[in-house]
């Protein structure tokens, strides 16, 4: 076969190959593209492929297919766009988080923008190349990704994808054989219990009786900030995490959390005068103060009191140090999650942490117990 390139372009300035008597080649971008007559129509068709050497190979078996009538023009696959949209529509239509649904958008919009820069537009070119392209683009700046946060958006893109393969959208997968791995958890921090007490303590203000809640259930801040009233049934001593209005629980799971006696006593000091549990301070727009708590105010209060305490950490090590020091007293795994939530046994062992103190103490125990004499 010539290597000669045929120069002769259209009103884009694309320059074509010939291959064979009928198929000729072409790139747009980083893909190469069969152009042929098919039925009197001009057919463009992508040969899914970077190498220009593979590119020939296709076009040498596409000549074949046209010249035995064996060719079949494949399914145009959708603009990415617009599966993207159907996918947040689905989302929306199941319910899923406000939180689940900014992620998605955002990892749409980081896709589309890659796609413009790569020229492509069609799903089916959202590939293991188009992966590993959105891969180093994402961690090519200075602000470079958590592993988990990277894991998170290709796995969106996954789903994407299968939704569409769902949905009879596509031929075939483009992401066959994509293997996502699993981040590795970062080591979080952990407070002893005089550490949190500690904190509790520095805490002031509107911002105290959320963070001693957080501290005596382990609930996630979310799911205090929309605790209301009728979720407190102190007669029973339960705190019910259920959903309302148009919020869910993380996992969508219900629960019952025990009221301990510092959670008790906390409740019992607060007003009754709004719905909400735990509310924010009045202001000018709510003069009342009977609005929810802002997690970013919360979080930059609690901050504050670390820096002073010289300490590390976020509104999640709440939980975290909840989970971590009921195991360490011995409550059962079953229960600890009941109490949780949704929590598998491999995230449960994050939590898992054998403070300092607590593991200085076990090997006296075990010092002393080894000088005892032998009966």
């Amino acid at each position: 076969m010539s290597e000669h390139n045929d120069h002769h372009k259209n009103h884009s300035e694309v320059a074509y190959e010939k291959i064979g008597a009928l198929v000729s080649i072409f790139q747009r971008g980083t893909r190469w593209y069969a152009n042929f007559q098919r039925d009197g129509e001009q057919v463009r068709q992508s040969l899914k492929t970077t190498s220009k050497k593979q590119a020939r190979q296709k076009a040498i078996a596409l000549e074949a297919q046209l010249i035995e009538g064996r060719y079949e023009r494949p399914v145009k696959a959708p603009p990415i766009a617009s599966v993207f949209d159907e996918y947040v529509a689905y989302l929306i239509a199941e319910g899923r988080a406000k939180k689940t649904l900014s992620a998605v958008k955002l990892v749409r919009r980081r896709v589309l923008e890659l796609a413009g820069q790569r020229r492509v537009r069609s799903l089916d070119e959202v590939d293991l190349c188009f992966i590993d392209a959105y891969r180093n683009m994402r961690t090519a700046g200075e602000k470079r990704p958590a592993d988990k946060t990277m894991t998170t958006e290709v796995v969106i893109i996954r789903q994407m994808v299968n939704f569409a393969l769902s949905r009879n959208k596509l031929q075939r997968d483009p992401l066959n054989g994509l293997k996502i791995k699993k981040a590795k958890p970062r080591p979080q921090p952990c407070w002893t219990r005089e550490e949190a007490d500690s904190i509790l303590a520095a805490a002031s203000g509107t911002h105290r009786p959320s963070l001693v809640l957080l501290a005596a259930t382990g609930m996630r801040v979310g799911e205090l900030r929309w605790l209301t009233w009728e979720d407190i049934d102190l007669a029973l001593g339960v705190i019910q995490i259920r959903p309302k209005d148009d919020w869910k629980p993380k996992t969508g799971d219900q629960r019952a959390i025990p009221i301990s006696a510092e959670a008790r006593a906390q409740l019992n000091e607060l007003p009754r005068r709004h719905r909400w549990v735990v509310t924010a301070a009045p202001s000018r727009r709510y003069p009342d103060g009977d609005h929810q708590i802002s997690e970013r105010r919360l979080l930059r209060h609690l901050k504050r009191v670390l820096k002073r305490l010289k300490l590390r950490g976020h509104l999640h090590t709440f939980r975290h140090s909840f989970i971590s020091h009921a195991l360490m007293l011995g409550t059962p795994e079953a229960i600890v999650r009941q109490w949780v939530g949704h929590i598998d046994a491999e995230i449960l062992k994050q939590y898992t942490h054998i403070h300092d103190a607590a593991s200085q103490a076990a090997m006296q125990r075990l010092d002393r117990a080894q000088k005892k004499p032998l009966q």
